[in-house]
């Protein structure tokens, strides 16, 4: 019988030496090496990276698996696919979870079974403005959906784990989206009468690397995936809003508070402004795309 109790599914692709950091990372984790396996889901590197798994092999139980470029979503499922632990957790090739991080969760996952649990991200970049923002908007999000920790509403698929069965009966990440798959997931869990639990120890950081240019591209796919996610939502429950007035109302505030003492205040002011900008430009640019509204899988 396997003693695997958790599988860290990890999509990739072209960031190479980010893999290796992500690697190193779960390699140095305080639950045993046996308890674990880690997926690595590449999806259509250049460069295959299965020969650059070798060198782990005597470090963690690792595999591979790859797709073809079809999104992260579609890569986390087929990592998942492949996985034969009780458990599953997400991360990305770009992170660097805590040495406590997968018993922060399995501890989570065992006192909630059936829930969804969302780790604590940090940025590793600090004094580079884009990626400080980027975690800045992160932070605003979870301050506002996961206010209430046993009844949280929202979290990234950089830091979450969960039943795998249950995932794969609720139907994975939707393949469609490109970004926003993990706000839908959350959705079709909570919509399925399962809790959103966030265990803030379960800590990951994070070294998404960009400039300017890079990060009003990001927030422009963020705004397609509202769209997606708004006609994804409505197709299962008609006349369902997507809207938060809540989160608009509040969002000065909240941003205000946690951008308070930082030395580059006006540029973290300035860079929400494009956040917001580029958001809403993606989802107008969204409008006009077909959406495919497939059933979600039994609950």
């Amino acid at each position: 019988m396997s003693q695997v109790a958790i599988s860290v599914v990890v999509p990739t692709r072209d960031r190479a030496e980010a893999l290796d950091a992500c690697l190193a990372a779960l390699a140095a984790q305080s639950l045993h090496a046996d308890r674990f396996e880690v997926i690595v889901a590449d999806d259509g590197s250049r460069e295959p990276v299965a020969p650059r798994l070798a060198s782990w092999r005597t470090r963690i139980a690792i595999s591979d698996v790859r797709t073809t470029g079809a999104g992260p979503a579609a890569a986390r499922n087929a990592g998942s696919a492949a996985a034969v632990g009780a458990y599953l957790a997400f991360t990305d090739d770009d992170c660097v979870p805590d040495p406590g991080w997968l018993q922060a969760l399995l501890a989570a996952l065992r006192r909630r079974p059936g829930a969804l649990v969302g780790g604590r991200t940090i940025n590793l970049l600090r004094g580079s403005p884009a990626p400080e923002a980027s975690q800045l908007i992160a932070d605003v999000a979870y301050d506002y959906y996961n206010a209430d920790a046993e009844h949280a509403r929202f979290f990234s698929s950089n830091n979450l784990a969960c039943d795998a069965a249950v995932f794969r009966g609720l139907g994975g990440f939707d393949a469609a989206f490109r970004t926003s798959e993990d706000r839908d997931l959350c959705d079709r869990w909570r919509g399925s009468g399962r809790a959103l639990v966030f265990a803030p120890d379960a800590l990951v950081g994070h070294a998404h690397r960009m400039g300017l240019a890079g990060f009003a591209r990001q927030h422009v796919g963020y705004g397609r995936g509202a769209r997606r996610f708004m006609h994804a939502r409505q197709a299962r429950t008609p006349g369902a809003s997507t809207l938060e007035l809540g989160f608009y109302t509040g969002l000065l505030p909240r941003a205000a508070r946690l951008i308070r003492g930082r030395r580059n205040q006006p540029v973290l002011w300035a860079l929400l402004l494009v956040w917001q900008l580029a958001h809403t430009a993606g989802f107008f640019l969204e409008r006009g795309a077909k959406h495919l509204a497939r059933p979600a899988g039994p609950a």
